[in-house]
């Protein structure tokens, strides 16, 4: 079995007013979903993505109250975002200056251009040329050009004191390959090791940066709540039965309606999840009208006019 890349990252936001504004309008992304969280009803859960809400493409947000990240280790540190070209990211570079949004200068790492900043709740991403490698999908509504607009996730960074137990469990349970390592640009004393699920280049890698010299982090609003990865539906069942055979404490088969899920924690207790490709965002909306009204899966429905009541406008 291979796992085939990212499917999508959950965040946390505490304005999902702001968050909205931010993804769409300043990032040109896609609202391809308004949801909510499934397990409490009265957060938002907001899926940002590509023209068709490609699986590996959804940045998402759970809008919960809380206060800010306290920033450390044994958590999801950095989230890429596919650009292509030199050119896109010094486009990017202008339009953050021109905008005040909080972000570095370009520059080369691991081998390819980069450029970081953060969203208006301290959510550290990076623009990541990819080259133009692989499908992109741009939104014909975005306000950003399509030649310029983000491609999808990847990669994906996350910090650890120490890399063994995390080693064994990319490597003998999630099947992933050790393919090199780089310098950490913020603590060149430490490394980032990159992990690879194929031939999907920055879309399928994980980078574990080792930080003992940091403190635990403390969860909160511009945080990282999970990262999913993309498996075959046909694979799905496989993938639950091999965590059970490794007894890895897990969640069991999880039906999200628009994916099917795996949950676990990795050695250091960051949260990961298996996600299924399908059935996708359009299984109760057209492909043409996602995001434009709050959809609930099926099992949600019935209370549907409790759940509007305690949201807030968006």
């Amino acid at each position: 079995m291979q796992l085939l890349g990212i499917h999508h990252l959950t965040a946390v936001s505490a304005d999902a007013a702001g968050n909205l504004d931010f993804y769409t309008r300043t990032l040109g992304m896609r609202l391809v979903k308004k949801t909510v969280n499934q397990d409490d009803v009265s957060a938002y859960h907001l899926f940002y993505a590509d023209e068709k809400a490609s699986p590996g493409s959804d940045l998402t947000f759970f809008d919960f109250a809380t206060g800010p990240e306290r920033k450390g280790n044994n958590a999801i540190t950095r989230t890429g975002l596919r650009v292509a070209g030199a050119g896109t990211l010094e486009w990017w570079r202008r339009r953050f200056a021109d905008g005040a949004v909080k972000a570095g200068e370009i520059a080369e790492r691991d081998g390819r251009l980069t450029l970081d900043f953060e969203d208006p709740e301290g959510q550290r991403l990076s623009l990541i040329d990819d080259g133009g490698q692989g499908e992109a999908n741009p939104w014909e509504r975005s306000p950003i050009p399509p030649e310029r607009q983000i491609r999808g996730l990847g990669p994906i960074e996350m910090t650890v004191p120490s890399l063994l137990a995390t080693d064994v469990a990319l490597t003998q349970i999630m099947n992933m390959s050790k393919v090199r390592d780089y310098p950490h640009p913020e603590s060149p004393d430490h490394a980032i090791h990159v992990y690879s699920m194929g031939e999907g280049g920055p879309a399928a890698e994980l980078h574990v940066a080792v930080r003992p010299d940091l403190p635990r982090t403390q969860p909160g609003a511009g945080g990282v709540h999970h990262v999913a990865f993309r498996t075959p539906d046909s694979e799905y069942d496989a993938w639950a039965a091999r965590l059970n055979e490794l007894r890895v404490p897990n969640s069991g088969k999880v039906d999200r309606f628009y994916f099917r899920s795996l949950y676990f924690r990795e050695p250091n207790g960051i949260l990961f999840e298996i996600a299924s490709d399908g059935p996708g965002f359009a299984a109760d909306e057209p492909i043409d009208r996602l995001g434009e009204k709050l959809a609930l899966p099926p099992f949600l429905e019935g209370r549907r006019k409790e759940i509007e009541a305690g949201l807030k406008p968006l």
